[in-house]
């Protein structure tokens, strides 16, 4: 079996899998939408998308851009994830502050904020 028979394989095993992740993600968002949200609660369904978008960009890199084949791919990869990890704990820390920020807010200065938002 020559090499371009090997990597054709390849390329096509990668295609495959991405277009499976891509078929699970629908099918989960389908049968969500379609039971009228009863079958996956909103938490499962983010967490599995998620998941699936990771593996899948994991497989991009890996078979497509061929990161993590050499030592200089391997460095790509690290400091890629190492990036993906600072975005991670600052999106998700932004998130939590902003969920918090209520919860620590005295009644009287909600009320203040909803007197300073109404439009009347």
């Amino acid at each position: 079996m020559g090499p371009i028979v090997h990597s054709m394989k390849k390329y096509l095993t990668a295609y495959l899998l991405s277009l499976l992740l891509v078929v699970i993600a629908f099918g989960l968002i389908y049968i969500h939408i379609s039971s009228a949200h009863e079958v996956f609660s909103h938490p499962f369904l983010r967490v599995a998308i998620i998941i699936l978008a990771v593996i899948q960009a994991i497989i991009q890199l890996k078979f497509f851009l061929h990161l993590g084949q050499d030592q200089s791919g391997k460095t790509n990869m690290a400091l890629i994830f190492f990036t993906l990890g600072l975005i991670l704990i600052i999106v998700v820390g932004s998130i939590w502050i902003m969920n918090h920020l209520n919860y620590n807010m005295t009644p009287q200065q909600i009320q203040d904020y909803m007197n300073s938002q109404s439009t009347f």
